[in-house]
């Protein structure tokens, strides 16, 4: 009897789960790190490059990496019965609306600029061109003379969008202006006396902007806007004294401590006179 109830137990089955890869989710989330990390990489890289690069490298790159189709005057394909052609031939831009005729050269299918547009990009080219001799000239002038060679060592110059930028600043051991006032220093008179001679090479307008270091102690009556307007106005009066056509001086600006180029706002390096030689077609 015991039997027969021993028998008429219910079997129990346990199915044991297996977990595959040691109880974690495996490498996925390595190769996952491993491209945010690159990607974090190539963009410090990028912001790298764009902070130390110039205007005109970044222009050039752009220029470079610029989408352009190749037109070829003839196909590209055989004579066999795998020949076929080129899609980028001249035949076939034609027939699909992208190309042209056959009347025209390759010179003048690459070519989609009317002759207006043809002059105003020869006329900007040679504008560009003669900033750049102007730049060179003016750099150039340093083995001259011994007052040359001390005062070309406050000048810096850049092109930009707006002309040729001569920025002139002080030293730490020599000022353009006595400090807290627009008198100029003989340095001054020395470096008004290059440009008057140097920047009539070309015949474009000037602009004349002033800066000027923040006060380094907290004053009731802080001068950094008459300051800087008046030593704008200061240089101005050297150029035209030293026989600079004034009609030539578009603007005078005091920009006073508000565009400082060093990280330290009352660095002397701050205190810097911009002379723009701006762009005919400005």
């Amino acid at each position: 009897m015991s039997a027969a109830a021993g028998d008429n137990r219910p079997i129990i089955i346990k199915k044991k789960k297996v977990i595959q890869g040691g109880g974690h989710h495996g490498g996925a989330w390595k190769v996952a790190y491993a491209d945010f990390v690159t990607a974090m990489m190539a963009f410090f890289m990028l912001m790298w490059l764009l902070n130390a690069s110039s205007e005109q490298q970044r222009a050039g790159l752009a220029d470079y990496f610029a989408p352009t189709v190749t037109i070829n005057k003839t196909s590209g394909g055989g004579d066999g019965m795998f020949g076929g052609d080129s899609t980028t031939s001249q035949d076939n831009l034609q027939k699909d609306g992208e190309g042209a005729s056959m009347r025209h050269s390759g010179e003048e299918i690459n070519s989609a600029e009317t002759p207006d547009e043809a002059q105003a990009g020869g006329e900007e080219q040679a504008m560009v061109k003669a900033l750049e001799n102007l730049e060179e000239e003016l750099m150039g002038r340093g083995g001259e003379s011994i007052i040359a060679e001390l005062a070309l060592r406050h000048i810096v110059t850049r092109q930009t969008d707006e002309g040729l930028v001569i920025e002139f600043y002080d030293l730490p051991d020599a000022s353009l202006f006595v400090e807290g006032t627009d008198e100029p220093m003989p340095v001054a008179y020395d470096i008004a006396k290059i440009l008057a001679d140097i920047i009539p090479i070309v015949d474009n307008p000037l602009a004349i902007q002033s800066h000027v270091r923040t006060q380094p102690i907290v004053v009731r009556d802080n001068s950094v806007w008459e300051l800087s307007t008046s030593r704008a106005t200061k240089m101005r009066e050297l150029l035209e004294a030293d026989g600079y056509n004034p009609q030539k001086i578009m603007r005078t600006t005091g920009e006073a401590d508000r565009d400082p180029v060093a990280d330290d706002r009352t660095d002397v390096r701050n205190n810097r006179i911009e002379i723009i030689v701006l762009r005919s077609d400005i």
